[in-house]
């Protein structure tokens, strides 16, 4: 059983190699916006009140987000591992990350970064494209979808998201840079980080992590 944190900027590959990893070693793929949609769809106690701050357009608190993760860690879900996909964001994530672990007597395996240029990222960015019924991420450039305009997975039309404009996307790279890039030293100072160039295809990428996580790459 492996528990893994993966790490980098918006348009570094999180999505495309997490649900990659998961799918190949049946681990929980966390992903917080995942968690959300659920809750609230399913209308729990959390969920009602994550909604509340999703209608009026603001950040859900952190007290309800770690909630979520804790109420899902200790579900019959985690089977062979559990991989967190853009969480922690921040120091203070982090640290309560890490008290849900020690409280239930876990602790993160390896904490993979994805190191890719600013320049290549708004390049990225500007070619992504959502499905809108499954959520399923594709990109114009590194991994386009083989059903054209259409989600290879449900068929539905592809989009792109309001806020993968140029002028956006810079300030979402600055904000990353000052919230979250202080993680990589958080889990240095664990012995626990990998920093991996994502500057590749997905599938040298994924062999890239494959080789920090010590586990042999698929067709190896």
């Amino acid at each position: 059983m492996m528990w893994v944190i993966l790490l980098g900027p918006p348009g570094a590959g999180k999505g495309t190699q997490a649900q990659a990893l998961s799918s190949r070693h049946g681990w929980l793929h966390l992903a917080t916006g995942d968690l959300l949609r659920e809750a609230v769809t399913q209308e729990t106690s959390l969920g009602k009140e994550a909604a509340v701050y999703m209608k009026q357009g603001t950040l859900v608190p952190d007290r309800i987000i770690i909630g979520l993760i804790q109420e899902r860690l200790s579900s019959s879900a985690v089977i062979a591992g559990c991989l967190f996909d853009g969480f922690p964001r921040n120091l203070s994530q982090a640290r309560e990350l890490d008290r849900v672990m020690q409280q239930q007597g876990r602790g993160l395996d390896r904490a993979i970064s994805l190191e890719v240029n600013g320049e290549a990222l708004v390049r990225r960015l500007t070619s992504r494209r959502v499905c809108g019924r499954c959520h399923r991420v594709y990109n114009l450039l590194t991994n386009p979808s083989k059903a054209g305009d259409r989600c290879e997975s449900c068929g539905e039309d592809l989009q792109q998201r309001a806020d993968d404009d140029e002028e956006t996307i810079r300030r979402r790279l600055a904000v990353y840079r000052e919230d979250t890039e202080p993680l990589k030293d958080h889990y240095k100072h664990q012995g626990i980080l990998s920093v991996i160039s994502g500057d590749a295809s997905p599938e040298e990428v994924g062999e890239r992590i494959e080789d920090a996580l010590g586990r042999p790459s698929p067709g190896r």
